[in-house]
């Protein structure tokens, strides 16, 4: 499938959708010879549950001690086997650093905080947009990162270009995800010889989108096999869904409601991740994740904010924490 068929199945009506998931995730499963589905927030509940609806029933995996504790209630209804993190959170942000901005963002930040000879022509594409040699000598491309975060991370290079950005007094990484869930399940998937089934959507942009585009539904690759029935999905659809099949809601996200002109929301959180995660946080309207677990998890909150550090860190990059929105 190339980019213009794929962006064509992404505005199919809803029912033509579901019915291009159903055969994708079918193939998926004659073709592999054991399969799971990864398991986390509301998206991928709601392909549990879909799996089954359609007569796909298969193992389902999850490191539920990372979500919040009304997904783990429903993990465990649902009889998701629960595996556990490489390291635990706090560890992972101790010896890496903090999830902030987005993983591609953190990714380059991390380089520039942590200079070798060996990254040194992608620390240079970092804060100039120039490839060098290794890169054909391209000039101005997008591995240059926003002069806005540039600013406030860009400063270990000031020696060199000359430069008056700031060096944050914390590191950042987007080792995270690697140690807390993608160790753990991939480690599980080997060992039972099993390729999973994730809830992954396009509509959620970003690296997730242009992977999805890039290579569809279903990948069959050297080291990687997955399938991603909802890749064409939008938001709307996979609410639609989660409400045509009475899926049960985490207490994290509220309710599904649908508003005056037709579009569906759910009350409370959009989206989940672990409860230290600050991808994203910067694009967040208050009350942000954060002030959501200031009011579920006092305790939990007050720990990440003071005693990890969390605080620090939304202060040095703009986002208000401290204070109780209205």
């Amino acid at each position: 499938m190339n980019e213009q068929e794929f962006r064509q199945k992404q505005s199919l009506p809803y029912e033509a959708k579901l019915k291009h998931a159903e055969q994708r995730a079918w193939e998926f499963y004659d073709a592999v010879d054991s399969c799971h589905v990864s398991v986390g927030g509301l998206d991928s509940i709601t392909l549990l549950l879909w799996l089954r609806s359609i007569g796909i029933d298969v193992p389902a995996i999850s490191v539920s001690q990372l979500e919040d504790k009304s997904i783990q209630e429903i993990h465990k209804d649902l009889g998701i086997v629960p595996l556990k993190a490489i390291k635990s959170k706090a560890t992972v942000l101790k010896e890496f650093g903090f999830p902030v901005i987005s993983k591609q963002v953190a990714g380059k930040i991390a380089l520039l905080q942590n200079p070798t000879d060996k990254n040194k022509t992608v620390r240079n594409a970092i804060i100039t947009g120039d490839c060098g040699k290794q890169g054909g000598y391209r000039k101005g491309t997008r591995m240059r990162l926003p002069q806005k975060w540039l600013n406030l991370f860009g400063g270990p290079e000031n020696d060199k270009y000359g430069t008056d950005y700031q060096t944050a007094p914390f590191l950042v990484s987007n080792k995270c995800c690697y140690y807390l869930k993608e160790k753990p399940c991939n480690d599980w998937a080997r060992i039972h010889k099993s390729s999973p089934y994730l809830g992954l959507m396009a509509s959620e942009g970003g690296q997730r989108e242009m992977a999805l585009v890039r290579n569809g539904c279903n990948y069959y690759g050297k080291t990687v096999t997955r399938s991603a029935p909802f890749a064409i999905f939008s938001r709307q659809d996979l609410l639609q869904l989660a409400l045509d099949l009475e899926v049960p809601v985490p207490k994290i996200y509220g309710e599904i409601v649908r508003d005056p002109d037709g579009t569906l929301r759910t009350t409370r959180a959009q989206r989940t991740g672990c409860s230290m995660c600050g991808f994203g946080i910067h694009l967040e309207k208050r009350p942000h994740r954060f002030d959501r677990l200031r009011e579920d998890n006092p305790k939990e909150w007050h720990y990440w904010m003071y005693d990890v550090g969390w605080g620090e860190v939304l202060d040095y990059i703009g986002v208000g924490w401290e204070d109780i929105p209205k």
